[in-house]
């Protein structure tokens, strides 16, 4: 293979050498992941020093806003699922349409930066990231490059500037949202397929997703696309508003080469912005500060290093009229401390309306979750996570010396038992000086005396002080009576390779390629009574699983065949033989016996009920 140094791969324009541009097309090529990886550690040099404001920030808001926010999800009468910013695309809207009909009559004549960050702010949100250009191609504020941007609407005004001053003078940290590699404007750029006939789009044009893989042809026309918009819009929002952060999305439209030119491009202007993890990433390698998972999780797999999600109130991150899904308030709440417990940062949506307001529906959820941080903020800013100790009554975070008992199921009993403590010396509500009860009741597990109420419906937060060491990794402590103990694939120790993660959306939060019969889960488990447990199993199915498998406690248990989903449905809940356990620790294991589809199942959770004492 050809090695491309740095400055080679800064100055690529298109050379028609055909092996230069098959290279600089893929966008797993060792080549250029060799020619770009001594360039990229001296560019991390400073990333601790980059990233310590958004690892102790925690919480942030994400705005989707855009022309496309006026029709709201619909266009010429006519209802458009789906996310609602995606409009031009689904509807196949021509850029002289869209032009006319959307940017020309933009006009928020209700928007008010003030208000909007002082809902932020009183949300307990810590940063913000706007769309300061979307898939669309429509820049959100006067930009000199192009003239698809607001300065040709009715608004005369710049919301960006506005917003900065606002963030600046409430200390939020700002930053922008930019659709560096999916454009639906420019002739050149990938996504357009029914104005030019592009490649990245819905047609799955010159081989589909990796188009620059079968087609290094046409790079040429992506770079020029990267010259003329991208990187003179990334650098003209760096040097006019100085955002703390800026975020990317859908790198694969582009080939690895014109993702690193941007943020070498970046670098070059502000070291010291912060850059997600969607600019540029290859098999093996993200380029950004920290990773991000999927879209609308609801449940988070295991991730190493710096990660943040990024939930929506409801199924569309731009306003949609007609979307009315939007989540219970306890659901973030408690989704704030998972994304905590797990070193995470979540970063919430949401889609204010096209004049300028915020959704109502958006607003009392963010009023629902200001009053929950104000009065608990302390358990989720600044924390760290506790690995692997996950508790049947909720989740853990931790700051130093101080751990912080997120319980979402209180205790009936006002009989609070942790697991993996060490050492507790005191223990309090959070927020009350009045100490609890703590009694040590085995090794590294106590029992804290709680109210008979819990503080909060959702998430109540019990401090406790300990010695701030190392904890223990023990088996996880199951709950003998009421409460059903939920035991997620996610948390799973693994035997054999192959195994892979859904994205944690509310269908997916699964592991799956289960396809080897080496290959087995295990949860390792501990009861403090001798007890029976209803067993419930919860999966995906669909024409690629079909098998057999075991479901065993310390070696011991039953036989299930995979059942298909249900006509019109993917998942399947199965009941199972109940199992009984005896005081200690056990194992939980799941094996197949035969496959013979595909793989066997994609795995979802194992719900353990307690159903009586032996």
């Amino acid at each position: 293979m050809l090695g491309l140094s740095m400055q080679g791969f800064s100055q690529y324009r298109g050379d028609d050498d055909g092996i230069l541009m098959q290279q600089a097309a893929r966008r797993d090529s060792a080549a250029i992941a060799d020619a770009v990886n001594g360039w990229w550690k001296v560019s991390m040099k400073d990333h601790s020093s980059r990233i310590t404001w958004w690892r102790e920030a925690k919480f942030g808001c994400f705005i989707h806003w855009g022309v496309y926010s006026v029709p709201g999800g619909e266009w010429k009468g006519k209802k458009v699922g789906g996310y609602a910013e995606h409009l031009m695309r689904k509807e196949k809207i021509s850029r002289k349409e869209y032009e006319e009909k959307l940017i020309r009559t933009f006009n928020p004549t209700e928007f008010d930066a003030e208000a909007w960050v002082k809902l932020i702010k009183e949300a307990g949100m810590k940063y913000l990231v706007i769309t300061a250009k979307h898939h669309d191609g429509v820049a959100m504020y006067p930009s000199a490059i192009g003239d698809y941007t607001i300065a040709c609407s009715a608004f005369p005004r710049d919301p960006m500037q506005e917003l900065a001053d606002a963030c600046k003078r409430h200390g939020i940290r700002f930053g922008f949202y930019y659709s560096h590699a999916f454009d639906w404007e420019h002739p050149d750029a990938p996504g357009n397929d029914w104005d030019y006939n592009n490649p990245g789009g819905d047609k799955n044009l010159f081989g589909g997703t990796n188009w620059y893989d079968h087609h290094p042809e046409l790079v040429p026309k992506a770079v020029k696309y990267v010259n003329e918009k991208s990187i003179p819009q990334i650098r003209e929002l760096l040097k006019k508003y100085h955002p703390d952060i800026i975020w990317f999305d859908t790198p694969h439209k582009l080939p690895l080469s014109e993702n690193i030119r941007i943020l070498q491009a970046i670098r070059e202007v502000d070291p010291g912005v912060v850059v997600n993890g969607r600019l540029a990433r290859s098999a093996a390698v993200s380029f950004g500060d920290y990773k991000n998972t999927a879209d609308r999780p609801t449940e988070f797999y295991p991730v190493e290093g710096d990660w943040e999600a990024i939930p929506t109130t409801n199924e569309s991150y731009g306003y949609s009229r007609f979307d009315d899904s939007h989540k219970p308030l306890g659901f973030f709440i408690q989704l704030m401390a998972k994304a905590a417990a797990k070193g995470g940062n979540l970063l919430m949506n949401i889609g204010p309306m096209g004049n300028g307001l915020i959704d109502p529906r958006d607003t009392l959820i963010l009023h629902g979750i200001g009053q929950w941080m104000s009065k608990y903020g302390e358990s989720i800013y600044g924390t760290t996570a506790l690995n692997r100790h996950e508790q049947y009554w909720g989740v853990m975070t931790r700051k130093g010396a101080q751990e912080y008992l997120h319980v979402f199921h209180w205790p009936a009993n006002g009989r609070l038992v942790v697991n993996g403590i060490s050492e507790i010396k005191n223990a309090a509500l959070l927020g009350n000086r009045e100490l609890l009860q703590v009694k040590k009741i085995a090794p590294a597990r106590w029992e804290i005396v709680v109210p008979a109420v819990a503080p909060d419906p959702y998430n109540s937060v019990v401090k406790i002080t300990t010695t701030g060491g190392e904890e223990p990794v023990m088996p996880r402590l199951l709950a003998t009576s009421g409460q059903a103990n939920t035991l997620l694939a996610f948390d799973a120790e693994q035997q054999g390779k192959g195994w892979a993660y859904g994205d944690g959306k509310a269908a997916k939060y699964y592991v799956h390629r289960w396809s080897s019969p080496t290959q087995a889960l295990r949860w390792q488990v501990s009861t403090t009574e001798a007890v029976r447990y209803k067993v419930k199993i919860k999966y995906a199915a669909d024409a690629g699983t079909e098998g057999v498998y075991r479901v065993l406690a310390d070696g011991k248990g039953g036989e299930y065949v995979v059942k298909p989903a249900a006509k019109g449905e993917s998942i399947v809940e199965q009941e199972l033989e109940d199992i009984s356990l005896a005081p200690g620790n056990h194992v939980l294991q799941i094996a197949p016996v035969r496959i013979t589809g595909k793989e066997l199942m994609k795995l979802f959770e194992i719900t353990l009920t307690p159903a009586g004492r032996q």
